[in-house]
């Protein structure tokens, strides 16, 4: 289910299609955030069951002790209690996605990715919002890309040693290059041609 829960100006709920086709999109939860989730699910139950009232699927995952939507407002409301009692200095609730963001691209996760997890319309827009993480994804992928060429000392017999390796399988280092082009011009003007090739 993919819907919006919005408050009304008379105190009611509406629930509905969020407003972007973008909103709507499957991101997967961390294993670690599904057992959570399970834990309060069971909570959620055996409180109902206090309260004489079954949970279905349809109920929000979070709601009063009733069942009935909470406000919008008061997770943005009570989110600054939760940071001072953990002692952490002002985060707003927003910035917890740029937290994610920044975290998964310095993970390594593809920018494609993250552009999707946060429901962006396009990954240029992505990439201009956290263009400074990119500096240091620069560095991180030329250091990989400098371990994927070398070649590991222990058991390695052949020489790393690029004009030899490029040499190697031919006869003679100084015998030319086979010919690989079909323009006669050029053959002409090479010594090491001889006319029957043109």
């Amino acid at each position: 289910m993919v819907e919006t829960a919005f408050k009304l100006g008379d105190g009611t709920y509406v629930i509905k299609e969020p407003k972007t086709p973008h909103s709507c999109r499957a991101v997967s939860l961390p294993p670690s955030l599904a057992v959570l989730l399970r834990q309060y699910r069971a909570d959620q139950e055996a409180f109902r069951v206090k309260l004489g009232k079954t949970l279905t699927d349809e109920d929000l995952v979070f709601t009063r002790p009733d069942g009935s939507p909470l406000d919008p407002n008061a997770v943005t409301r009570t989110f600054p209690k939760i940071i001072r009692k953990a002692g952490f200095a002002h985060i707003r609730l927003h910035d917890l996605r740029h937290t994610h963001a920044t975290l998964m691209l310095k993970a390594g996760v593809h920018p494609k990715i993250v552009s999707e997890r946060l429901g962006h319309a396009g990954i240029s827009i992505t990439l201009d919002t956290y263009s400074h993480v990119l500096p240091g994804l620069q560095e991180a992928a030329a250091r990989s890309f400098d371990s994927l060429l070398e070649i590991s000392a222990s058991g390695q017999e052949e020489s790393t040693d690029v004009s030899k390796m490029l040499a190697k399988g031919s006869k003679n280092e100084s015998e030319p290059c086979g010919i690989r082009t079909r323009d006669t011009l050029i053959k002409r003007y090479r010594s090491d041609v001889p006319p029957s090739a043109l």
